[in-house]
Order: structure tokens, then sequence, then C-alpha cells
């Protein structure tokens, strides 16, 4: 929209008070082109229907004659049930309303009434929601009504009469944004036809043409901003070029304990092909659980210290760091590079020696956590920032860890295998590496469904395991008691498998132990001194034991599809066969589906997809925090062909060279202006 409605304070729309606007300021609804672009999630349907097309449970309007006296019933406190007979077509129904008893007066016998509730097909009967008398004239029959999302004072019938009015006032001041190329090239409706329609569709093909409308539109400004700012950024010298030639790097990876896959080969080319370019690297390192992502990390840290610069890896939790930082000494204490472990846990003193270490160059790489993002610490030289389980970090501390350098180059890697659908927007403005294969020696994990009631052979399971010399996991969704959440908790079944094996060791491990006893424990079930390790998802990400062999879900219909596929990736990590078994007694479709899909695929670009289709990309990787955009209209997964053809419009339009001077692309400038595309923090 041009800036003129987004000028205009939504107090400016005729009904909305002071105390109003205040209530639609909580609702992000600031201006009048807010207003006009609060799209409503769905409609009601108040359409005539007949009722031999009405599927039993179904919602429906229908029309007919009332044939009976009402009858009032009134039961507990203040609440009612009034009846009375309908006549609809050629069926006599019983209509019910639920404490609407000043309607009894209007039930007349004979009277037309249109009626929309709840078809029971058993009892011939409609539970009422809405009911109009044809002769005072209809207000809602025959029409698609929009739902707004609301809340506290903002009421469904306030906001649906205060839109009305706002398109009455400035409707005829939307204006187009989309150049005419792409309107007539997809046959789109016009940008102010398309609003009206959003809000008022005369019927499902002018609701469903708007739609089609702004979906396009919301995908192809979101991809123009991408690729506008991706070729504003790509052309700016201003990177670390690091030099580092290929026969240090072969001469690195054959020093490695074992031999790298193709698909690693490939990736390292990759990186190691933009770490040497003059400008700033931003790529996505993707790769299944267990792949071998951290070699990667490890081999273009490598690199950039033998340029003459600093590394920085991050990760989520302090458990990762430890094992990281362990893992990273172990492949370069031979080449005397020194690494640093950064975390909140650390003492004041050993703090203060590695801040002083990094800001003079003599720590070549430290690990850590979002310790690193604070304010005190400074690098000599940062040249290479990795970024671990990435959606785990928001946008701005990533940004943060990046500004610790001079446009230092960006590795950021993930192991909730992303589907293309969400790698091409969330991700549009990196380059994606993928690693598809497992390392060599590795089996796929078997995995099973049981009931709750099969724990005792679970138990043996975990025995013949152990027997065997191998380890297990047990995951529970909370640490304690819960009253709201019947779910197996981690303390009380540390306390029951205790009792279970008491010749075993079990170990508990959860979010709330200190530090220092999360390492401990860590570090006995990493030797083999603990048999059993009872967890929450603490240990969801990267915790690497190659001798355990079996993971226990607990109340696995309570985690999603990826965390369970991430949970799983802890076992099959050494050259023995591994299990995972999903104690779970689903109630829900979706839950039933979810224990399908894990016993069905282990490969976790497949559980991706199916993740997505079952929860949407919103709670696609379970925070808020992901840097995915929120779409008003679009739905990735739903609009996925039209996604595509969004990012291939708007990929070729910005390489036009006359793209900045068109005056028929002037809209799409205001637009990234106001999107503040070229003060290079939009992105991360």
């Amino acid at each position: 929209m041009t800036t003129a409605l987004h000028e205009i304070a939504v107090r400016q729309i005729k009904g909305v008070s002071a105390q109003k606007e205040q209530e639609l300021h909580a609702f992000g609804i600031q201006t009048v082109a807010d207003l006009l672009d609060y799209f409503p999630f769905r409609y009601e349907d108040y359409r005539v229907r007949d009722l031999a097309e009405v599927k039993d449970g179904e919602k429906a309007t229908v029309q007919g004659k009332i044939m009976s006296t009402p009858s009032l019933q009134r039961y507990g406190r203040g609440k009612s049930r009034l009846s009375c007979r309908v006549a609809v077509d050629h069926m006599l129904l019983t209509a019910v309303w639920f404490n609407r008893n000043f309607l009894q007066s209007q039930l007349t016998p004979g009277r037309e009434i249109t009626i929309t509730g709840k078809w029971d097909q058993n009892r011939r009967q409609v539970t009422v929601t809405d009911s109009e008398f044809p002769d005072k004239g209809t207000a809602k029959t025959g029409t698609l009504q929009p739902v707004y999302s609301v809340g506290g004072a903002i009421t469904q019938s306030w906001m649906r009469k205060t839109i009305k009015q706002a398109l009455e006032q400035y409707g005829s001041m939307i204006p187009e944004v989309l150049p005419y190329v792409l309107t007539s090239k997809y046959q789109l409706i016009p940008r102010r036809e398309a609003v009206m329609r959003m809000h008022l569709p005369g019927d499902a093909v002018e609701g469903q043409a708007a739609r089609r409308r702004m979906v396009y539109e919301e995908l192809f400004l979101f991809q123009l901003k991408l690729h506008a700012f991706r070729a504003q950024t790509r052309g700016k010298a201003d990177g670390v070029t690091h030099t580092t030639d290929n026969e240090t790097i072969r001469s690195f990876v054959k020093g490695l304990p074992f031999e790298l896959t193709e698909s690693q080969k490939k990736v390292i080319n990759e990186i190691m092909y933009d770490m040497r370019q003059p400008y700033s690297m931003n790529r996505l390192l993707q790769g299944d659980v267990g792949s071998g992502k951290t070699v990667v990390a490890a081999v273009a840290l490598y690199a950039a210290v033998k340029s003459g610069h600093q590394g920085a890896l991050m990760v989520p939790t302090e458990i990762l760091a430890e094992q990281h930082g362990r893992t990273l000494d172990k492949l370069f204490s031979p080449y005397g590079i020194q690494i640093a472990l950064l975390t909140g846990s650390l003492g004041e003193r050993r703090r203060r020696e590695i801040l002083a270490g990094l800001q003079m160059g003599l720590i070549d790489i430290v690990v850590g956590t979002h310790a690193l993002i604070q304010e005190d610490v400074f690098f000599r030289s940062l040249g290479l920032v990795v970024t671990d389980e990435q959606h785990r970090f928001g946008v701005n501390q990533r940004s943060i860890l990046r500004r610790k350098g001079m446009n230092p180059d960006v590795l950021t890697m993930t192991a909730t295998p992303i589907p293309r659908t969400l790698a091409i927007t969330a991700f549009g403005d990196m380059d994606v590496s993928t690693i598809k294969e497992r390392p060599q020696g590795r089996k796929p994990i078997k995995t099973y469904w049981v009931k709750h009631e099969m724990l005792d052979r679970v138990l043996g399971f975990i025995r013949r395991e152990v027997g065997e010399g191998r380890q297990a996991y047990v995951i529970c969704p909370l640490i304690e008691e819960s009253d709201k959440l019947d779910v197996q908790n981690a303390i009380d079944l540390h306390i029951q498998l205790q009792q279970a094996f008491p010749d075993l060791k079990v170990g508990l491990l959860h979010g709330r132990l200190p530090a220092s006893e999360k390492e401990e424990v860590m570090r006995l079930f990493s030797e083999a001194e603990t048999h059993v390790l009872i967890a929450t998802t603490v240990i969801e990400v990267g915790v690497d034991v190659p001798n355990a062999t079996l993971m226990i879900i607990m109340d696995a219909e309570r985690f999603g599809l990826s965390q369970l596929h991430q949970l799983r990736g802890r076992v099959g990590r050494g050259g023995h066969q591994s299990f995972c078994v999903l104690v779970a007694d689903p109630k829900s479709e979706t839950g039933r589906e979810r224990m399908q899909v894990m016993t069905e695929t282990d490969d976790g670009f497949e559980v991706a997809r199916r993740d997505l289709e079952l929860r949407g990309p919103g709670d696609f990787f379970g925070t808020k925090q992901s840097g995915l955009p929120e779409f008003k209209v679009a739905d990735m997964a739903a609009d996925f062909a039209v996604l595509e053809t969004a990012r291939d419009d708007a990929a070729e339009m910005v390489t036009q060279p006359d793209f900045w001077e068109r005056p028929d692309y002037t809209a799409l400038h205001q637009y990234l202006m106001r999107e503040q595309i070229f003060q290079g923090e939009l992105l991360d």
C-alpha cells in the first residue's frame, strides 16, 4: 500500500473511540492500512443448503416454517432449553436453542425462519447458533461471514462492522502494488477488489479469486524483499577473504580418524569456495541427525584459523557446548590450535582469562552458548561464525554475534532437515548445502510403537541391551508432576527404574540441574558408568554416546515429529544395531499419524515433510523465534507452487537492469524502502 493509508491512524475510522484504538494496538493495528490488511482466518457459511446434502454433525443453514408452539425448559442457574418443530422442505425437524429464552415470543407457528446450527441426523434436530426471520429482513442469510482473530473488548461483530466502515471510508484509496506485467500474466484481480472480497466475499468464487490474488502478492513481496536484499549485499566485497589453500585442507582431512562421505566432501568444497570470496558467506548446512555436520564445521573453522582469523561456534545448550568443545579439542590439539569454552556457568576468573585471550588473539576458536553475545565479548579478528541448531536462537541473537567481527562468514547448521518449502522462504537469503549420506558403518535405527501396557516388555528390552554391554536412554516430557498433564515425569520414572533395576546404574538428567551436575551425569553416561539415563528433552540436540543403542520415548504422542526424530538420532551413532521404542496411547488422529510416520521411515527429510503437513509451517520449529515469516493469507505447505513461482518472478525482476528506474515498479520501490532493506540489518 502507498504511504497514504499507512499514515492514517485507525482512530480516523468512524466508530473507533480512543479506548478501542488502544485495544486495536494490542492486535498490531495502528493504521487504516493495518486494519484493512487484518484478514479473516475463516468464514462462517450462511448460505442456505438442502438438508439431504448435509452430513451428520455438520453445521448448516436451512430455511423453513415454524410448525409448533415453542417449549421452554429451565434448569440449573439461569440455564434454559427452547425448542419448536420446523418444517424444512418435506421434513419435520426439531430446532433447539440453549439459553435464548427471549426468542420464545418470536417463535410463532406459521412464521418463516432461517436457522444455522449443527445437524443431528438421528434425532432430526438442529442445535441452533444463529436464527433470522425473513419478514424482518435478513442480514446474514445467503452470505459468507468473515471470522477474525479477536479478544478482550474487541468482539467479532464490532470488528466486522468497523472493517466494513473502513472499506466505505477508505476503500477507494487502496492502491495497486503489483505491476501490470504480473497481474496480467496470472490474471489477478485488482488489489482494491481483492481486499474488499477478502472481508466481504459475495460467494465462494469471489472469495477464492481474492485469496488467490493476496496469496501471490504476499509471497511475491516477501521473495522480492529477500532477492533485493541479496542483490544489494552480494555485490559488496567487504567480507573476510580466507586464503587457506586446498593442500592444507586436504592434509587436515587426511588426519581425521575417519573417512568423510562424498556428501561431506561436496559440502566442504561449497563452503571453501564461499570462504575464499571477498563477500560475506551466508550458508545453511543441513543434514540429518548423525550425518556428520560437526566435522564439516571443524574443517571450516580450521580454514579460518589457518587464514589468520578466529572462529566462534554458538550452540543452544551448555551440554552441547561442552561436547563440541571436547570434539574440536581432540581434532585440533595436534595443530596447536587453542580452543576455549565460554558458557554462563564459568567462574569469573576463568571468564576474564578467556575474554582477554579472545581480544588479544591468543584463543583461536571459542565454543559457547548465548554467553558469546554478551557486550564484553570482543575478538581480535573474527572470521567465521558457526551457529548450531540455529532455530533455537532468535534472529537478533545471531546478528549480534555476527557484528562482533567485520562481516565474518556465517555457517548455520541444523539437524532439523528443512523441506524445500521452508528453505526457500525462511532461508531465502542463504545458500543451502545438504549432507544426504550417513557416515560409513551406520545402520538404520529400528523403530517400534507400543502401548503403555507393554511397558514390562520394554523394561526387558532395556535389560537385554544392557546385558550385551550397551546403554539406554529413557525420555520423558516433564520434570515433575503436573495437575494439568497426565504424563510420566522424569523424577518419578527415575525412582521406578531404580527399583526395577536395582543392580544397574540409573542416571537422571534434566534442565533444572546445576551445570556442574549435568556435566557429571553426562560424563558418567559417556564413559559407560551409567547404564540407563532418564532425561527430559535436554538431550535432544547433539549429545553423542556411540555405545547407547536404545532410545525409549515415554508419552511419545506429546512430541512433534521433528522432535521425535531428533531424539531418535541420539542412538545409532556407533557400529551396533540401534532401536527406538515409542511408548504412546495417542487419542488424536494426528498423534497416531506421527507414530506411523516414525515407524515407516528414518529419513529426516521425509519426516520433516510429513511434519510440515501435519503441523503447518508456523509450528514446524516449535519456536516463534525461528525467523520464519508469519504470512497473513498464504500457507507455505498448501501454496508451495505459488511460492516457487513468486520466488522465480522476484529473482528475475531484481536482476533486470532497469528495475530501479521503471515507473511501473514505483509501488514496489516504495515497498522496499518502507521495509528498509537497504539498512543491512533486515535479515540475519
